[in-house]
């Protein structure tokens, strides 16, 4: 009893007031751009919109918006409301500490959040917020959660403990100073972090209590270490409530340790809350990932990947019937988008329709409808150059379909858009304008399309950005991507790292080849770039270089990437004979068989660097004795010392290999806390640019990772990056 009183006593707590203005609050800025130049500094001003939620009764959007601060070195993300139409916008939260996660109560009247690690609600009235009301008190924060449909539970993620990788004050509680990891497994850091502790998700009683470790239940009921959801990019999402409140379907990776780091094999379950009990619903070997379910619960969908190891095989839809109750049952399993040869993302159900966001073939990001026969229509145009994401929520009127979105382009980052689909056509609105005041200041940039050919006599679709200004009488410097994944795609997304419109308005040509590897054209050219990084790809790339360096309007030519980029750059650095002027490469790849003892995703160095074998990825089965691909009942075909063709092609031409022919200024660009790509990556290569006597620069960042996050850090990553431009390419 005394407990309960003490949580009610919680909840009617008033943390703040929703006006209140906080010491810290970072908003919108009032930056002044001169003489129609984008900057660095011009790039950090810019908000960053995320998350949209349609109101219950679909007039109302909410959505946060991130500002940041130089000077504070870090963003801080608030909430705001607008009408449908865009109409309205008005500022919720002006808090110092981000505001996150935040979705409708069912009848509109509450918004929850996430707010200082902890779930929040506050009363939602006209265009205000009430006062605050915590309703988590859960001692390792909270990450994400989701509310039941009927608001009688509620999902949420925290972490616990790695008992796994042990600290000196495990074994000696005196030892609280003394700073070291040990492990006697794989998977013991992840991308940018130790793994000192797993997500793990949640159920508890909503609406009443204080959410409390007490009070709620682990959804995996086990002691095994499994991610949920999986890391480092999964979330809330991987979790989704049936509509019948009883029932949740949830994505997971049931493996730990080495053989977590060589499979991709996730899963989807349906656990009911009541019993306990838990389904497998798929079969297919690789990621199976964002379950959504029917609004009559008697479908599943989800999307994935049919191979167990290869993190870019397509992406498909599957769908299966479903009868909820005491006990579950599950129909056939079958793709639907089997005609569909690119990749689905973001399934949302419209009745018996299916809403998706695809990359196709003119590298752009556009939204798709199936229906349950599996014919595919697509909804926004070719002509768009726009990426759009997934609807959020889509609205039916007597004039037709309106599909709630965020779309995004070289020229703007993320904005709210209607795409309106009537019986004389479908439009689109962009309903915010969250930086235009900011964009609306800087002079113009033109892209096109154009076909370059490979040396292989096919098509590859490159874009090019033209700096503001264009006159085809002058000469201008050119900067050439080379795109990281190294499957992924050249599109109209907006980036805040790098930057295309920033280059471009630095005075740049800038040209982004779609080479074999990307997403975006087919799975044949996707899947030619595993096991042939030293291949083709890097001929497409050299193919798009000499196609615009013949134009009589460029003069230098820059190469630049990151990631797989960063070895293009190491790579093509030995290749290109006289064709570029200088290179930039950030957190690159430049000695393979050290890559490969030192990353953590074996399955990626597994499959791009041997490419395995059908019976090297077939459950319970090995490969022939002495055959180079098994070792201690690990599938290790992208081994250095494995006997695969591929492999030792692949070891035998990286670009440590070619480090005699480098002779052009390089730029190496590393943050120390990577751990997919190691910084003693970089470090390398720019001990090898210096030792062949090449002018070379190194930059590292020791509290960065893959990405440079911190204002501070980024602003000055873009001033190396274009001073090093400016010192070669002027």
């Amino acid at each position: 009893m005394r407990k309960a009183l003490i949580g009610l006593f919680v909840l009617t707590m008033a943390m703040s007031c929703a006006k209140t203005v906080e010491s810290g609050y970072i908003g919108p800025s009032d930056i002044k751009v001169e003489n129609g130049v984008m900057t660095p500094e011009t790039l950090l001003a810019l908000g960053r919109l995320s998350d949209p939620q349609l109101s219950p009764d679909g007039s109302k959007i909410l959505y946060g918006v991130s500002y940041t601060s130089i000077p504070d070195n870090r963003s801080c993300r608030n909430l705001f409301i607008c009408n449908t139409d865009g109409s309205g916008k008005t500022q919720l939260t002006r808090y110092a500490s981000s505001v996150s996660n935040a979705r409708w109560s069912k009848d509109g009247s509450k918004i929850y959040f996430i707010f200082k690690g902890q779930v929040w609600q506050a009363p939602f009235k006209g265009k205000s917020l009430g006062k605050m009301q915590k309703l988590s008190d859960i001692p390792a924060g909270v990450s994400g959660f989701s509310v039941s449909p009927d608001e009688a539970n509620i999902i949420y993620v925290s972490s616990v403990r790695n008992t796994t990788l042990q600290q000196p004050s495990d074994s000696d509680p005196a030892l609280d100073k003394a700073q070291a990891y040990a492990t006697e497994d794989l998977m013991y850091r992840h991308w940018d972090h130790w793994v000192t502790e797993v997500p793990r998700s949640y159920v508890a009683p909503f609406g009443g209590e204080l959410i409390t470790p007490d009070n709620s239940f682990d959804i995996l009921g086990t002691a095994e270490l499994y991610e949920l959801p999986t890391e480092p990019f999964g979330g809330i999402e991987q979790l989704a409530w049936a509509p019948d409140s009883r029932h949740i379907a949830y994505s997971c990776r049931k493996k730990t340790g080495k053989e977590y780091a060589f499979s991709t094999n996730s899963c989807i379950y349906i656990t009911d809350i009541q019993s306990g009990q838990t389904l497998d619903v798929t079969t297919s070997g690789g990621y199976d990932t964002d379950p959504a379910w029917s609004a009559d619960g008697k479908h599943l969908a989800w999307i994935s990947m049919a191979r167990d190891g290869y993190e870019a095989d397509r992406q498909r839809l599957m769908v299966c019937d479903v009868e909820l109750g005491d006990s579950v049952s599950i129909g056939a399993v079958h793709e639907l988008s089997s005609t569909f040869d690119h990749d689905v993302t973001g399934p949302v159900w419209h009745g018996e329709e299916i809403f998706f966001s695809s990359l196709v073939s003119e590298g752009i990001q556009g939204i798709f409808c199936i229906d349950m026969s599996g014919e595919v229509q697509r909804v926004t145009g070719e002509d768009w150059w726009f990426d759009f994401d997934s609807p959020f929520a889509v609205l039916e009127s007597d004039k037709g379909t309106t599909l709630l979105a965020s779309y995004a382009s070289l020229k703007f980052p993320t904005e709210l858009v209607a795409v309106d689909i009537t019986s004389d056509g479908t439009s689109y609105r962009q309903l915010s304008d969250e930086n235009g005041h900011i964009i609306s200041q800087l002079d113009d940039i033109r892209s096109e399309s154009v076909l370059v050919e490979t040396v292989d006599h096919k098509q590859m679709q490159c874009w090019i950005t033209y700096p503001p200004h264009f006159d085809s009488t002058k000469v201008y410097p050119a900067i050439e991507i080379v795109l990281g994944g190294p499957q992924g795609t050249n599109s109209q997304d907006w980036s805040y790292r790098w930057c295309y419109r920033l280059m471009a308005q630095q005075g740049y040509i800038v040209i982004r080849p779609n080479r074999r590897g990307t997403t975006a054209f087919g799975q044949e050219w996707k899947e030619q770039i595993s096991g042939d990084y030293p291949g083709l790809n890097m001929q497409d790339y050299l193919s798009a270089g000499r196609y615009i360096k013949s134009k009589t309007y460029v003069g230098k030519l820059a190469c630049v990437g990151a990631s797989y980029g960063g070895y293009s750059a190491y790579m093509l650095e030995g290749l290109h004979g006289d064709l570029y002027d200088c290179f930039i490469a950030h957190a690159g790849i430049f000695d393979e068989k050290a890559l490969w003892f030192t990353t953590e995703e074996m399955w990626f160095a597994n499959w791009d660097n041997g490419g395995l074998t059908e019976y090297a990825y077939t459950p319970g089965q090995k490969g022939p004795k002495g055959d180079g691909i098994t070792f201690g009942g690990m599938q290790q075909a992208g081994a250095p010392y494995a006997s695969t063709a591929k492999a030792r092609r692949h070891y035998a031409n990286d670009p440590s290999s070619m480090i005699t022919k480098w002779r052009t200024p390089i730029l190496c660009l590393h943050g120390m806390m990577d751990f997919r790509i190691p910084y003693t990556q970089g470090m390398a290569a720019f001990n090898a640019a210096q030792m062949m006597g090449v002018p070379s620069k190194l930059v590292v960042f020791p509290e960065e990772n893959h990405w440079i996050i911190q204002p501070q850090n980024s602003l000055y990553w873009h001033r190396e990056f274009y001073s090093w431009l400016d010192r070669w390419m002027r």
